[in-house]
């Protein structure tokens, strides 16, 4: 395959932005429902009577297709709104872009899809998902994420120190530039969780996703190197400062998500090459689950996707490597959570990959 930079380049942009659409959605629209509901919305998280549940609402909320889930789950996790539980039951349930695959309405492959798989694989990871996020929570592991909102308050003088230019920029500039273009690309991101597509606006929704990444990826880097505190770091009191909190973190998510697929895609489609995954997927049974289980458990939805394809185009090909990549596969809101929390990121990625592993087996010998 030759490879093109640019094209490269530009389709993990675009790739990058289109996620960063629904996501959006999710996010945004997340943060304003929490907002107006917010007395009873804190008594729901904070009621251990309803932390129970958790790991149900997790594990549902990553069967749903996509990535856009668990991107919103690793959100509220960062936030202290979900147990440990809750997010790893929605990285077991997730089978990210793959399951757009399986359902024949993927833009990444040109295959049919296969029904019977999906609800075979859904089923399983819900089950699982749910079995080992209450077992997470039953032996306490806790949000390891650092409680700032003190450091916010110490370092509220330095506030006074920033540049305007960088202020008007993160406050106002580029929040309502991704407002608006995130506002642009939502009937075509809602459109998408169902295979949909609106051919009128194809053009235009390419570029503005390419053009989401780039200004997502200079509003959050500016905010991290730059313009560390702002006018809401102690406070989400009014619906400003609870959108712009909404839109620092899209612009987080976006930046790493085209990071990670860029490097999973070059790993994928160029230094491995279709040739040798193909040799690799016609091996011995055994061999195909544990190279599934370690494909899908790369960051991304890119393992998940080529597996799925396999899956479909590969005679004789294992179901028992489909549920192994599904299980261990995290999609999308891996890149998020391995940003803010490598610890906890880790650990997802590891024991998906084990449970997957396992499963897979078990699945094979049966």
């Amino acid at each position: 395959m030759k490879f093109s930079p640019s094209t490269f380049f530009l389709d993990n942009l675009e790739s990058a932005g289109a996620i960063g659409g629904y996501v959006s959605i999710s996010i945004i629209g997340f943060a304003i429902i929490s907002f107006i509901t917010k007395k009873k919305y804190d008594k729901l998280t904070i009621n251990t009577n309803v932390r129970w549940l958790h790991p149900i609402i997790g594990a549902i909320l990553g069967a749903i297709p996509g990535c856009g889930a668990t991107i919103v789950v690793a959100s509220l996790y960062k936030n202290k709104k979900i147990s440990f539980g809750g997010l790893f039951a929605t990285f077991i349930s997730t089978l990210g872009e793959g399951s757009f695959v399986l359902l024949g309405a993927s833009n990444e492959a040109d295959v049919s899809g296969n029904l019977k798989a999906y609800l075979i694989i859904t089923i399983i990871g819900l089950f699982l998902g749910i079995i080992l996020g209450y077992l997470f929570d039953y032996f306490g592991y806790e949000n390891s994420y650092k409680n700032t909102i003190n450091n916010y308050v110490e370092d509220k003088t330095f506030q006074n120190k920033q540049s305007t230019v960088v202020a008007i920029f993160i406050e106002k500039i580029g929040f309502y530039i991704i407002l608006l273009m995130a506002f642009f690309l939502a009937p075509t991101s809602i459109l998408a969780l169902w295979g949909g597509t609106i051919d009128a606006m194809s053009d235009a929704t390419y570029l503005v996703s390419i053009a989401l990444t780039i200004t997502c990826i200079i509003y959050y880097f500016i905010n991290i190197l730059i313009y560390k505190y702002h006018d809401c770091s102690v406070s989400y009191s009014n619906i400003k400062s609870t959108i712009l909190h909404a839109v620092i973190d899209v612009a987080m998510v976006v930046s790493y998500v085209f990071i990670g697929l860029f490097i999973t895609n070059f790993v994928i489609d160029y230094l491995l090459g279709a040739e040798t995954f193909d040799v690799w997927m016609r091996s011995s049974k055994y061999l195909i689950v544990l190279l599934a289980a370690l494909i899908g458990a790369i960051p991304g939805c890119g393992g998940m996707i080529a597996v799925a394809v396999a899956f479909i185009t590969i005679p004789n090909f294992p179901i028992a490597a489909l549920i192994a990549a599904a299980i261990s596969t995290s999609g999308d809101g891996i890149f998020p959570l391995l940003a803010e929390n490598k610890k906890d990121g880790l650990i997802v990625t590891i024991f998906g990959f084990l449970a997957g592993l396992v499963v897979g087996y078990l699945v094979l010998a049966l």
